[in-house]
């Protein structure tokens, strides 16, 4: 049964009776332990593009690996439904939002299945679903009662001719103008919903029950940003007071300035007549800038003097208060004070404005009497000067002491302050689950009852050129009564940020058609919580972080046991075009999977992904490099279809290809187990050429054979699905290859008789001995010793020294 090798005709025949059969539903099995493998959710953009692939199809082969170690694997999948482009779609094609939304789904599920994946559909979750926004909403509710949802004024971007606010992917440029218009954008103050994440800022930075990558904490940690220090009041020479975090209140007395966020509202209040100009020119500009910009650090530093002054609560001293754009609203209070002598930025803006400096910490090797040529920021070396009866305390204990007398004085008191601000989930959008929040002329904002959720969209709605939501202008959806006592209210317009969705849907995936919580309890005692996750490190500081808050949150509502969403994460890389750059539309890069399909079958794709680079690196496409998975397939077709008869059985032969069977066996299940997919399946290209090799000179056994062409279609299996599926079956073998255990593996066969050790004199390579493998060091000593070209490098002479790295290499130092 030589015949060719159709992947177009094999791979849908065995997806359609994988389905028949249920072959991937996932079921509780208390006699089996459990395995919850899930990779990041699509969003439903219209077309799977090559780097799903390179997302999912390794993550599903370690699943179907894992499966076949006998774990009871669960792998679902689903799409992130919600979401500006959808919105876009509407207002540019005038097409409904859900109409194309569902229509992509339909597409991206279909090629999903196209990749031969063991996702159960069963358990698909779809967030615009109103099952499954209900339960968004409810969880909105839940946040409430717990006081973990408040609503405050808060800056948004704002096109002043759309008469819209504008999410942060749809502001463009440096000069950031409106993506619809062109418009500059401007900052404008609306109520809006916030989630209290930074309640949990502390537990957020304890990642010791996580098995997650360095960087993915390192990136977590730095956005939480916790700094301790000292919160000091300041006060206006009106009186007003002036609220500061300081992690550096040891040099309050070099403070000659303060600064104030242009958004600060004290700003109005403070500003003298003669500035006033100039300070609201200054906050036009800065309301035009990105939080991002504002923050960076080689960014000139500018600012506008207010015209006001505070007095320092430690000596006194009259200091001019300042407004500039490098200070937030978002970090501690918006006001700072400035100590240009010990911080990089101060010194940067008082040279420019000729602001006074005055040197508070002396270091080691600094002369007073020479003029500062930049700010000594060290926290460990130097002593207080200029500090009144703080002179002369060393720089290790001046905060400490600093902080103490600050509170004995009642002008100070020791705080811990974070970069994490609450989460922002409002979204002034249609196309999101919507708040469900009533607002009543007597009673306020009313939650919705349970009974009344989902709060549903309406589908009939105009969207309008400007982009502003229909929500706004539906009578029907906007008009209601409260709850409470059944006057007239309205509705809240704004929907959640995407982002809400996203973080509790993998407990979704447990029962989606469940109604009477967000998840059946009883298939959450089994599956939870996740085992492994994998995706993009880009998630790290926003999804990442507000997955982890999601499930603590979950825990204080009682609904789960335990404090993290994920036990272990994996960051995979990135594909990108043949030219090395990212994939777009705009380079004439962007590789299209389903061609690829078309021409060399899913299997080959899967196996060129797994191939072509590590994974958790990635690397640039290359359409020569396909040609070897194509070959290995091939090759593996034509070998588990040949009638194989030896001629005559050579031992050392049939040694030889045992000991590659089992060495690879063992080496693709490691690999498996660390993700390590491109040498996995450069192992089983090696023992493909064993077996090539073999059939060529047929001096091996008939149960040789078959055991290394059996082993080589069970560890292939989780790459390439479908051939080794065919291929399995076309042997008489038992339905289906998939629920087949992992082949085992003997560590005597596998073990090398022979290894090659690397003899180098001086550091050089000078010989290569074939030693039998269990040679004992003082054995390898002698043997490269013994080397005829060693002998002529020594010339006589004794060694200094002779290195052993048992079993691979000895080092002769002459």
């Amino acid at each position: 049964m030589n015949d060719t090798y159709k992947p177009q005709e094999l791979e849908p025949r065995w997806q359609n009776t994988w389905n028949e059969t249920a072959l991937y539903r996932q079921v509780i099995d208390e006699n089996t332990p459990k395995y919850y493998a899930m990779t990041m959710l699509p969003y439903p953009s219209g077309d799977l593009h090559i780097g799903h692939w390179y997302a999912m199809a390794p993550s599903d082969a370690r699943a179907r690996y894992l499966r076949m170690k006998g774990y009871n694997v669960m792998f679902p999948m689903g799409f992130d439904a919600f979401g500006l482009p959808a919105e876009n779609a509407a207002i540019k094609q005038n097409v409904h939002p859900k109409t194309w939304t569902y229509a992509n789904i339909e597409r991206m599920r279909a090629q999903l299945r196209s990749m031969g994946t063991m996702i159960d559909w069963q358990r698909e979750a779809i967030s615009a679903d109103p099952s499954y926004y209900r339960w968004s909403q409810w969880f909105f509710k839940k946040l409430m009662e717990m006081g973990l949802a408040y609503r405050k004024m808060s800056a948004v971007d704002f096109c002043p001719h759309c008469n819209t606010t504008l999410a942060r992917e749809q502001v463009w440029g440096e000069d950031r103008h409106c993506e619809r218009c062109g418009t500059p954008v401007i900052k404008k103050d609306l109520e809006q919903w916030f989630f209290k994440i930074t309640d949990y800022a502390d537990e957020l930075l304890d990642f010791s029950q996580i098995d997650w990558p360095e960087r993915v904490i390192t990136m977590q940690t730095n956005w939480i940003g916790r700094s301790t220090g000292a919160d000091v009041t300041f006060r206006s020479e009106s009186g007003e007071p002036i609220e500061i975090f300081t992690t550096r209140p040891d040099t309050l007395w070099g403070a000659t300035f303060m600064v104030l966020a242009p958004e600060h509202p004290l700003v109005d209040q403070i500003t003298t007549p003669e500035q006033a100009e100039a300070v609201q020119a200054y906050r036009e500009q800065a309301a035009r800038l990105s939080d991002i910009d504002r923050e960076t650090a080689e960014r000139e530093k500018t600012g506008v003097f207010t015209g006001a002054y505070a007095i320092n609560p430690v000596n006194k001293a009259r200091i001019p208060i300042w407004i500039a754009d490098y200070v937030m609203m978002g970090y501690g209070s918006g006001a700072i004070m400035a100590v240009p002598a010990h911080d990089e930025r101060d010194f940067e803006f008082a040279r420019k404005y000729g602001l006074e400096i005055i040197e508070v910490i002396l270091v080691p090797g600094r002369d007073v009497n020479e003029p500062m040529t930049e700010a000594t920021t060290s926290k460990t070396e130097g002593v207080m000067i200029n500090s009144d009866f703080f002179n002369g305390t060393p720089v290790t204990e001046g905060i400490e002491k600093v902080t103490a007398w600050l509170e004995e004085q009642g002008i100070g008191k020791a705080a811990v302050n974070y970069r994490l601000r609450d989460w922002l989930i409002s979204r002034q959008r249609y196309w999101g689950a919507p708040i469900p929040v009533i607002y009543c002329p007597e009673h306020g904002a009313v939650p919705v009852p349970d009974d009344q959720l989902p709060v549903l969209l309406p589908d009939d709605v105009e969207f309008m050129p400007t982009g502003e939501s229909p929500l706004k202008f539906h009578d029907g959806f906007l008009h209601t009564e409260c709850p409470i006592c059944g006057r007239p209210s309205l509705r809240e317009t704004d929907t959640m940020d995407t982002f809400m969705c996203s973080s509790w849907y993998q407990y979704r995936y447990l029962s989606p058609d469940y109604d009477l919580a967000p998840f059946d309890p009883k298939e959450g005692e089994y599956w939870l919580p996740v085992d492994q996750y994998t995706g993009g490190i880009e998630h790290a500081t926003m999804h990442l972080i507000y997955t982890r808050f999601f499930t603590k949150t979950m825990r204080d509502m009682g609904l789960v046991n335990f404090d993290e969403p994920m036990k272990a994460l994996y960051n995979q890389g990135m594909v990108l075009g043949e030219d090395g750059e990212k994939m777009s539309k705009s380079r004439g890069n962007v590789v299209a999977p389903d061609s690829l399909v078309d021409q060399y079958g899913a299997d080959t794709v899967r196996t060129y992904l797994m191939f072509f680079a590590k994974w958790d690196q990635g690397g640039p496409w290359n359409y020569d490099g396909i040609k070897g998975p194509q070959r290995l397939l091939n090759d593996v077709w034509m070998l588990a279809n040949a009638d194989y008869e030896p001629q005559k059985v050579d031992k050392e032969a049939d040694r030889a290809l045992q000991r590659k069977t089992h060495q690879v066996v063992r080496k693709v299940g490691e690999d498996m187990e660390s993700f390590s997919f491109n040498t996995a399946v450069a192992a089983i290209m090696e023992l493909r050429n064993a077996l090539l090799a073999a059939q060529r000179d047929k001096n091996v056994s008939v149960a040789i054979w078959q055991e290394a062409i059996e082993k080589m279609l069970l560890v292939l299996a989780p790459i390439a699905p479908h051939i080794t599926e065919e291929l399995w079956s076309r042997r008489g073998k038992p339905y289906s290859i998939h629920q087949q255990p992992w082949p085992t593996w003997d560590e005597e066969i596998a073990r090398e008789e022979q290894v090659t050790l690397i003899v180098q004199v001086n550091g050089k390579v000078r010989d290569r001995i074939e030693v039998p493998a269990d040679t004992d060091d003082g054995a390898l000593k002698e043997a490269a010793l013994a080397s005829e070209n060693v002998q002529r490098f020594l010339d006589g002479r004794e060694p200094r020294k002779v290195i052993v790295v048992k079993g691979k290499l000895v080092n002769i130092v002459i």
